[in-house]
């Protein structure tokens, strides 16, 4: 009994006590407000699962001739005609509609502009062409889209083949790395690989699977890690090494951009003040001297002739910030 109530058993015994509470606590504080949130992250993985896999299903190839899979092994982007090339950009985008639909909003936004600029104008010709830029409005919105996501996949390629290398020297398969991607990373590089690697599961020649990756994606990196995957697969080789130094690679042209982003920050800036000026002191003009630029505003042939100089003029400076390496 004088051993039980030393006051070092105690001591021992409110340790232990202490621990196995706060333990407790945690359980139930876990199981309180982290409940509905791990079930709610399952649920949402199982439908990007289930998304995918219905989208794997959908692009199995089954339908297509000879010369159609022909012309997917053939890695000549040159060969293929504009309305793939369109497909290939929504897919970039992250997109699942089809380039008609992408024509139909097209056409629908030059019919609306045309409308409206002949009912507020009246002259055709002013009509006509605001109905053509119109039109251009939604492949310029997908463009934006595809540079978007193509910069977010960028940001992920290099972590995620370190993820792969790691994979792969614990004896785990190319498809199985690819679902460790998909598990462990966020959208969009983990849409694309999910999607690659169910297409694999399901039957796709591993080959057309990687190369409609590369095409999806429209990254150079991802192009070059398709080539490493189907020239190992031909002549063998470490890939967990290739992945590696693919992986340092994609890190080093990750941060060469974000020099080249810094360094031409400048540029885009004095390209946007440039652009803001004229019709910010043509507005400032009209509210403070109206009758001074009532001759300007009497003769819109001018205004027109200034749009046209700043928009070849963005086009000039866009040309000089932004390159490709």
């Amino acid at each position: 009994m004088g051993f039980m109530s030393s006051p070092a058993m105690v001591s021992f015994a409110t340790f232990f006590a202490a621990i196995f509470s706060v333990i407790g606590v945690y359980s139930i504080v876990t199981d309180i407000f982290l409940r509905d949130k791990i079930r709610l992250r399952e649920r949402i993985e199982e439908e990007l699962r289930q998304s995918q896999r219905s989208r794997a299903k959908q692009s199995m190839l089954r339908n297509l001739s000879q010369s159609d899979l022909a012309g997917i092994m053939d890695a000549a982007e040159d060969k293929r005609n504009w309305m793939d090339r369109l497909q290939d950009l929504l897919d970039q985008a992250g997109m699942t509609i089809k380039p008609v639909q992408l024509f139909y909003c097209a056409g629908g936004a030059a019919v609306v502009a045309f409308t409206l600029t002949l009912l507020v104008r009246g002259e055709v010709w002013i009509a006509l062409i605001l109905g053509g830029l119109a039109s251009y409005v939604p492949f310029y919105y997908v463009r934006q889209m595809r540079d978007r996501r193509q910069a977010a996949l960028r940001s992920q390629l290099a972590d995620a083949f370190e993820l792969m290398s790691s994979t792969l020297r614990a004896g785990q398969s190319m498809t199985q790395s690819m679902q460790a991607v998909a598990v462990d990373f966020a959208a969009p590089i983990a849409e694309e690989f999910m999607l690659c690697s169910e297409q694999q599961n399901l039957g796709l020649d591993p080959e057309i699977a990687m190369r409609q990756l590369a095409r999806r994606c429209g990254l150079i990196e991802l192009k070059i890690f398709v080539v490493a995957v189907l020239v190992q697969r031909q002549v063998g080789g470490n890939l967990s090494d290739i992945l590696q130094g693919l992986s340092n690679v994609v890190r080093e042209r990750f941060r060469i951009m974000g020099l080249i982003n810094t360094l031409t920050a400048e540029g885009r800036l004095q390209a946007m003040i440039l652009m803001a000026l004229p019709p910010f002191l043509l507005l400032i003009m009209v509210v403070m001297n109206r009758e001074y630029t009532s001759s300007l505003l009497d003769h819109p042939q001018l205004l027109y002739g200034m749009a046209g100089s700043m928009f070849c003029g963005w086009l000039w400076i866009r040309k000089i910030v932004n390159f490709d390496f």
